[in-house]
């Protein structure tokens, strides 16, 4: 009886403290990106984002060209087997 007493009062705090946290009111962000999205000044709008934007474009098209190599490679080799 005293385990499900304890598990009961467990119970009451959690849904106490659920439904009486005050809610933080979350600035609403959507505008200020659509006008930086939306804005016409001859970027294209996967750098529009900032310097974050630009630093993965450039990681995406590095490993893009050195796994594009490595495939080129790997097939040269393959077609030219060294003879022992």
């Amino acid at each position: 009886m005293s385990m499900y007493r304890q598990f009961y009062a467990l119970q009451q705090v959690a849904r106490r403290s659920i439904s009486s946290s005050v809610r933080r009111q979350v600035e609403n962000k959507v505008p200020q990106k659509q006008k930086v999205f939306q804005e016409d000044n001859g970027m294209p709008v996967h750098l529009k984002g900032g310097s974050g934007d630009a630093l993965l474009y450039r990681t995406t098209m590095a490993l893009t060209v050195l796994g594009v190599g490595y495939v080129l490679f790997e097939l040269v080799k393959a077609s030219f087997p060294q003879k022992k």
